[in-house]
């Protein structure tokens, strides 16, 4: 799972929204309560796909949780039973198999003999535990890891002109049978073919927006890079993640739901706009639709990057085309936050935000530092009020899920707001189809 799912409040509508934010917390709290306060750090917005599938194909389970920081010192009614341990075996396994990864290419963190050893032993206990929780579900974990562990092998058979898919497949085999798992749990058998094709594709989808939103990147530092190592365009690639989120809607049409409403707004309304975010929005750029100049994929493109933020560095148009920002000038126009003064570009940060800093090329961080950014960054509100603001392991520029930003479809833009007026906030009421 690649956290390529993020919901903005007011496309989701007031009651999704709460649905969406229970399954959130189901999660995190059975990582908590299965295996230890340490492996609520791996909670994940994809995740909890899983959960909200279980409870989608049958009746809904909630219990009240007491108050937290991460809700503002609010209790809430979250997400229990076997959806939210399935969603948490499934990310710690992922999350063991990444750990695992940085120890063995000694990255960041890892790099020293010492942090490796406590990488080790994290990532092998948190395998071991996820083994154990899905062994009570009926699910076998080794699928997950065998997936993970034959990436590697895949990755270094693959060359220019071949299919970027054989890199891809390791990722669909696992998101499929985490997926399809949810049929067996909610005692749908029937739902099982379809669920798994549903989490195929969006395994598909999912490795194939990472690389792109890490292309740009990868090729600055020569990392390997699956479109650059199968010679795969960014014209394919997104001709291959329209046809993916195609197929998942295709798909969805064959599950029997008790209630598919949040399913159908996350994997198919929210699959969408992660694709707009990954490739850019056509219709936001220059004219007939020409991507701008200094654009790049993997970075927000000028006019669909998140308000405030500064596309990176690229080539300067000539004098000739000065005019194709609109502005008359070579510069992308500035568009102001609600922090910052009129006109202004944001800096590193202000206030309680001066750390983590916004940075291009992001600045990506170790288990440690992650896990300190992640929750700082909580305690701060900058998940909701800071856009752009870094991730805490990656450093890449993310976008709060507040509308106001240019990364929402709203019909209203960032008139809509909070609380939801108008524009995307009824835009999943044509999801009663799935019930």
């Amino acid at each position: 799972m690649f956290g390529i799912i993020r919901p903005c409040r007011n496309r989701l509508g007031a009651d999704l929204r709460e649905s969406w934010l229970a399954h959130l917390c189901g999660l995190c709290l059975a990582l908590r309560d299965d295996h230890g306060h340490l492996a609520r750090v791996v909670t994940n917005y994809d995740g909890l796909v899983v959960s909200a599938l279980v409870e989608a194909q049958t009746a809904r389970s909630r219990r009240s949780a007491g108050p937290c920081a991460l809700r503002g010192m609010k209790s809430a009614d979250v997400a229990v039973g076997v959806g939210a341990r399935l969603a948490a075996t499934v990310s710690l396994v992922l999350a063991a198999a990444k750990v695992g990864d940085h120890v063995d290419d000694r990255d960041g963190a890892f790099s020293r003999a010492p942090a490796r050893g406590v990488g080790r032993q994290v990532a092998r206990r948190w395998a071991r535990q996820a083994a154990e929780t899905g062994s009570d579900l009926g699910f076998d974990t080794a699928v997950l890891v065998d997936a993970v562990q034959r990436q590697a092998s895949v990755e270094a058979a693959a060359g220019p002109g071949s299919s970027v898919l054989l890199v891809t497949e390791p990722t669909e085999t696992a998101a499929g049978e985490a997926v399809a798992q949810t049929a067996t749990l909610a005692g749908r058998p029937g739902n099982v073919v379809p669920l798994r094709e549903v989490g195929r594709l969006f395994g598909r989808l999912a490795h194939l927006i990472d690389a792109v939103e890490d292309l740009a990147e990868d090729r600055a530092s020569g990392a390997w890079n699956p479109l650059e190592a199968t010679g795969t365009s960014v014209a394919e690639a997104r001709r291959l993640c329209d046809d993916a989120a195609l197929g998942i809607k295709l798909a969805l049409r064959e599950v029997d739901f008790v209630d598919g409403r949040l399913v159908h707004a996350l994997l198919v309304h929210e699959v969408q706009e992660s694709i707009r975010r990954a490739f850019g929005d056509p219709h936001a750029h220059g004219p007939q639709g020409t991507p701008q100049p200094g654009w790049q994929p993997g970075a927000y493109p000028p006019g669909s990057a998140p308000h405030g933020s500064v596309p990176p560095p690229g080539p300067v148009p000539p004098p000739a085309a000065a005019g194709a920002y609109g502005g008359g000038g070579n510069e992308p126009p500035s568009r102001p936050t609600r922090w910052d003064r009129p006109g202004a570009r944001p800096g590193p940060g202000r206030g309680l935000w001066f750390w983590p800093e916004l940075a291009h090329p992001p600045k990506g961080r170790g288990l440690v530092l992650g896990c300190l950014a992640f929750f700082y960054q909580c305690g701060t509100c900058q998940y909701c009020c800071r856009d752009p603001y870094p991730g805490p392991f990656s450093g890449k520029w993310r976008s709060s899920c507040d509308c106001s930003s240019s990364g929402c479809d709203c019909g209203g833009g960032g008139g809509g707001g909070r609380g939801g007026g108008g524009g995307c906030g009824d835009c999943c009421d044509c999801c009663n189809c799935c019930n």
